[in-house]
């Protein structure tokens, strides 16, 4: 299957998960995954969660920034990918002078 993000509209979500500022995202949900494609501009993060029942994987396209993976901070930059497995806690912060722009990908169901 294919996704077209270009015809997909942008969310503009607000202190996601308890972040800074806002996440604009661009999000496909068949019910079962979540793929989007998003930005965080300049000082703005996704707050700090645990992924309970689920997993993610997020891809950095531009930009740079920080994971905090339980508690421990990571760099990240244009290439390099994340992994927050099944029962961990991640967030994700713009540490960087232009918008971190990255694919993550969240299965809803429960990882094995």
């Amino acid at each position: 299957m294919k996704l077209d993000y270009s015809k997909i509209e942008e969310q503009s979500l607000p202190n996601f998960k308890g972040g800074e500022k806002s996440m604009e995202a661009k999000m496909f949900f068949d019910g079962k995954c979540r793929i989007l494609k998003a930005r965080l501009q300049p000082g703005a993060s996704i707050g700090m969660h645990k992924h309970e029942t689920n997993l993610e994987v997020i891809y950095v396209l531009k930009g740079n920034g920080t994971f905090i993976y339980d508690g421990e901070s990571c760099p990240i930059e244009a290439g390099n990918a994340h992994y927050c497995a099944q029962g961990h806690t991640h967030s994700l912060i713009n540490t960087g002078t232009e918008d971190l722009e990255f694919i993550g990908v969240v299965p809803e169901v429960q990882a094995q």
